[in-house]
């Protein structure tokens, strides 16, 4: 979609105008304010200035669409159809990318997502393409240099930081992480990013729902914060927060519309954030720096099922407790086969659904009770290599104990 002049001058009319319309200087007074808005205010003003916009470039490289097709194959004309001049070839345009981020600590470490900055990254790696850049914009200051120094793809998570420490504002103070257990459906949230290029944006709603799953956001399931607060390109890496202003996820993910102005799909109220606690549990493996994902992973080695789908009188005549997550396979040579933790070896038919019967259930990790699948991958991948975690497995109707030392295993293919 091609916008118009008169739309591209209100846009960046718009993106100067709105930073200025809520700098703390204008709101001095706030008791004429109703509380609720009083509220949003006070949490923008204090926390306003911690959230970055994030740049990425990556240098374009062309590409040519008839590589490894033999001349006489090619028609007449084909070629010098895809080639294009020289001068053009030398102004080719940079692949650019947008998000969001915000301050998590004294040591000025910025938080984003993965996916903000994958582009620029190296493969299976946090080291910049040759001729990439990730480049840091706070309110009223030039973008400024940023370093990688962690990603995680499993939680689409990754921290950041200015190469020169001293271009962190003194007003850019660390935003607190609020315990995302706690979160509860209604509560106020408040996002903060930079939509669309519009840089020092705010927007209100509630948390939705909790725990949906997102297939595509990160590498294994994450039970993410659903907002109505409006979400849109560019807020991606930005902080929603609660009333009492702490971060409860890091928005990430929308249900987009059919389009907006600038020609990309908009909110339709149905946003997308990680929790907090997957934050604070990935914060220190993100300041040693690296990439973590699942070939660098600790694991157990096994492929399991949720007990969910299983009926009562299904869980009664096999011995099965109400939660719990099954065995359905053991991978040769992994911590669990070592182990001596056993898959299932035969299956029942549940409305023409087969179902693993007899493998081992999971209960607990280290005393914490599992109840799905994603229970268990949230404990496991917390850990590391060399780790140990006891198990508390049911199997036969009876229950146990298993202590397993995790490890890196190659997946099977």
């Amino acid at each position: 979609m091609t916008v118009s002049h008169p739309l591209k001058r209100f846009l960046l009319v718009l993106a100067f105008l709105l930073p200025m319309a809520f700098m703390p200087a204008i709101a001095e007074d706030l008791d004429h304010l109703q509380p609720e808005e009083r509220n949003t205010v006070e949490i923008f003003q204090r926390y306003g200035p911690s959230v970055v916009a994030i740049e990425v470039s990556v240098r374009g490289e062309r590409v040519d669409p008839l590589q490894g097709i033999p001349e006489e194959m090619i028609p007449p004309g084909f070629r010098e159809f895809f080639q294009r001049p020289e001068r053009e070839r030398r102004e080719s345009p940079r692949r650019q990318g947008a998000g969001s981020g915000f301050v998590i600590d004294d040591d000025g470490h910025i938080v984003t997502n993965y996916h903000v900055i994958r582009s620029a990254l190296q493969d299976d790696s946090i080291e910049l393409r040759e001729g990439a850049s990730v480049k840091l914009s706070f309110a009223d200051h030039d973008a400024v240099p940023a370093e990688v120094i962690g990603a995680n793809a499993l939680y689409d998570l990754a921290l950041l930081r200015p190469k020169d420490v001293e271009d962190l504002p003194e007003e850019a103070s660390p935003i607190p992480l609020a315990d995302s257990d706690q979160v509860l459906v209604g509560q106020k949230t408040i996002a903060i990013g930079n939509p669309f290029g519009l840089a020092s944006t705010v927007t209100t709603g509630i948390v939705s729902a909790l725990g949906r799953d997102l297939p595509g956001v990160g590498q294994i399931e994450i039970p993410m914060v659903q907002t109505d607060a409006a979400i849109n390109p560019g807020n991606s890496g930005g902080p929603l927060l609660n009333s009492a202003g702490e971060v409860i996820g890091v928005n990430t993910a929308i249900v987009p519309g059919g389009g907006g102005p600038m020609g990309r799909g908009g909110s339709v109220g149905v946003g997308f954030a990680v929790p907090s606690n997957l934050l604070q549990e990935s914060l220190d493996e993100l300041k040693e720096g690296g990439l973590t994902d699942l070939t660098s992973r600790a694991r157990l080695g096994v492929r399991i099922a949720g007990l969910d789908g299983y009926p009562q009188g299904i869980r009664e005549r096999l011995n099965l407790p109400d939660r719990g997550v099954m065995v359905v396979e053991v991978e040769e040579g992994s911590p669990a086969q070592d182990a001596g933790l056993q898959g299932a070896t035969f299956e029942v038919s549940v409305d023409g659904r087969p179902l693993p019967a007899d493998g081992d259930v999971i209960t607990h990790v280290d005393g914490e009770r599992v109840t799905e699948p994603r229970n268990l991958q949230r404990q496991i991948f917390a850990r590391r290599a060399g780790d140990s975690v006891t198990l508390t497995i049911q199997r036969d109707g009876e229950e146990q104990e298993v202590e397993v030392e995790l490890r890196e295993v190659p997946r099977q293919r």
